[in-house]
């Protein structure tokens, strides 16, 4: 029989993204806080249009910029397929997505497309390059933006999560750091659709997998992992990462984020200390600590992530996902819910995908 509470913890993860990359559509890419302001006000609370001349004017609020599309169309393939298939996902990135961009950033559904995602059509489209051959070195977390899916789909077996979202994440962005950081990402985010916290035992909880075997990350208290055969190295599989310290740091954030001697006020100033650019050394750590101090309150949670200007799309995307894993859909504001565009749609397949990962 399906546990519902899973399936309302893993509907909210995905709806959670959704409605955190919409939110901030309309203020995306302000690093001038004054001129954000002046914008759209002192404090941003629901959906906004973007202004003229912004990166994605032409939207209306509650759409999707390009960040929730290439979400929504991992979360059709993983619906249609039941199951994550790398195949038919890069069939509909070659067949849905790439004929509408042109490898220049001002382009293409949503209005830009991210850096990852031009060098990914530039060396398949432009030179024909395959599959597996096309990934770039961009730093960005756009590759965590759509892996979230998996990683929901995927929550109740660790390892099929690291594997998957590890591989997908190559699709796109080959290095190492970034790959560690977004499949530990993942992992987190798969631990609180399985009914964790996200707080300063989320590392001790993910390391316990690492070290039984079950998480493909080196650990230095394993001692028949640590064991070097003599010869060359052996090539790293999909999901293996030369350290364990991106599911570390989470833990370090989060307990920091709740310890009452240690504040950040207000919270959307999270940006500043941690950093507004786009980078995944940027974006996580902010997203986990607004994620382990707002773990409760979705609203609270979102609204901070937007509200701190910069590459706020992420931080709300990521954080809605995280933290929509742990109030579940319905501890989701409704206007957030019914103010998203096709939300009845989105819905429909987020639950497929969550009726899916409870089986």
């Amino acid at each position: 029989m399906a546990d519902r509470s899973f399936e309302d913890r893993a509907t909210g993860a995905l709806m959670g993204a959704l409605i955190g990359e919409a939110l901030a559509v309309g203020p995306h890419w302000y690093y001038d806080l004054d001129e954000l302001r002046a914008a759209h006000g002192p404090w941003i609370s629901d959906y906004t249009t973007p202004r003229p001349g912004r990166y994605h004017d032409g939207l209306k609020a509650g759409e999707s910029s390009q960040a929730g599309l290439l979400l929504e169309l991992t979360m059709r393939s993983l619906a249609e397929r039941g199951h994550y298939d790398e195949a038919d996902f890069c069939e509909r990135l070659d067949r849905d997505f790439f004929p509408q961009i042109d490898g220049t950033p001002n382009n293409g559904p949503g209005g830009y497309t991210s850096q990852s995602m031009r060098e990914a059509w530039r060396l398949r489209v432009t030179f024909g390059k395959p599959w597996g051959q096309v990934g770039g070195w961009a730093d960005d977390t756009e590759a965590a933006e759509r892996t979230l899916a998996i990683a929901v789909r995927d929550a109740r077996d660790p390892l099929a999560l690291a594997t998957h979202v590890s591989s997908n994440t190559a699709l796109t962005q080959i290095d190492d750091v970034v790959g560690a950081m977004t499949t530990a990402y993942g992992l987190a985010l798969g631990q609180l659709v399985q009914g964790e916290r996200f707080d300063g035992s989320i590392s001790g909880k993910l390391l316990a997998l690492v070290r039984s075997g079950k998480l493909p990350f080196h650990s230095v208290t394993n001692a028949a992992q640590d064991a070097v055969p003599p010869g060359p190295e052996k090539p790293r599989k999909a999901g293996q990462f030369s350290s364990p310290d991106a599911l570390i740091g989470m833990g370090h954030i989060a307990a920091a984020a709740l310890d009452p001697a240690i504040r950040i006020e207000p919270a959307w100033k999270v940006s500043q200390v941690y950093g507004m650019p786009c980078a995944v050394y940027h974006q996580f750590p902010a997203v986990y600590h607004l994620t382990a101090r707002f773990a409760d309150d979705f609203e609270s949670a979102v609204l901070h992530a937007v509200n701190g200007g910069g590459q706020n799309q992420a931080r709300a995307m990521l954080t809605g996902a995280l933290v929509g894993a742990m109030v579940g859909l319905t501890g989701i504001p409704e206007r957030f819910v019914t103010g998203l565009d096709r939300h009845e749609e989105r819905l429909a397949l987020a639950r497929t995908i969550a009726t899916q990962a409870a089986q």
